[in-house]
């Protein structure tokens, strides 16, 4: 139970109708294997949004006593991690426009990366905003059952697809089980596409991301303004990752 004579609603997926979310979905999955991929080659093999491969370096660091890298991807894994905690208090402040103005947000942190000064080689001040904006781009999205769907990384995704298939010949598949082929798809292309940018463009590769970011938020935008709380652009969903009993921060017209 959710509360006192109240049941959570069976589906806290965030915007509620799968045709806005699915091609978001797999369009940030590839934003994020896009940049992910451009800042792996530009900053000397560190991870924009891969934290596990970060904490995989953090652990080595420290078993070398490489101090300056101890610092260097431990910063990196804050940063990201503050822009999963900023992107969720934003999600439950924006409410209905919440798709529009993360995106809008994303755009300009990417954006501004190009504008920080480059730091030193232990505190990259010049890819902070990329990390951030990784990090925000997580609590964009949710599954089902309110929890944030990880547009960053896609271990889980691979380990669902796994699970799925094996549920799938026992007959008893989720529906959450068809969009982690094309997480995983979106991701591996974008990163292959970030590659390409990088080694053409440098740093100014970044703009693509970001680029991509702008067009998203503006057709987030455009659905919020036309189909104000339509399950296009929202859904009983409570901030990303809530309690059971959490109220819901994005409802549309039909809750």
């Amino acid at each position: 139970m959710a509360g006192p004579g109240k049941e959570a609603p069976a589906d806290k997926s965030f915007p509620a109708s799968a045709s806005t979310r699915i091609p978001f979905a797999v369009a940030l999955a590839m934003l994020a294997g896009c940049a992910d991929s451009i800042g792996f080659l530009e900053f000397s093999q560190l991870f924009m949004s891969f934290m596990s491969g970060n904490t995989t370096r953090f652990g080595v660091a420290v078993a070398s006593q490489d101090w300056e890298n101890v610092a260097r991807v431990a910063s990196t894994i804050i940063v990201f991690c503050f822009g999963a905690f900023l992107g969720t208090l934003l999600a439950a402040l924006f409410g209905r426009w919440r798709l529009a103005a993360l995106l809008i947000i994303e755009a300009a942190l990417l954006g501004l990366g190009l504008l920080m000064p480059w730091g030193s080689y232990a505190y990259p001040l010049h890819a902070y905003p990329i990390v951030l904006a990784l990090g925000l781009q997580n609590a964009i999205l949710q599954d089902e059952g309110g929890r944030s769907l990880a547009l960053t990384y896609v271990t889980g995704a691979v380990v669902r697809f796994g699970t799925g298939l094996a549920n799938l010949m026992l007959g008893t598949v989720a529906s959450s089980f068809w969009i982690q082929a094309p997480l995983w798809a979106g991701l591996s292309s974008g990163a292959v596409l970030g590659g390409i940018l990088q080694i053409r463009y440098g740093e100014s590769a970044f703009l693509f991301p970001a680029a991509l970011a702008a067009l998203l938020a503006l057709v987030a935008l455009v659905l919020t303004l036309a189909k104000p709380g339509s399950p296009l652009v929202a859904g009983i969903s409570p901030a990303p990752d809530a309690a059971p009993h959490a109220k819901p921060v994005a409802r549309h017209v039909s809750a």
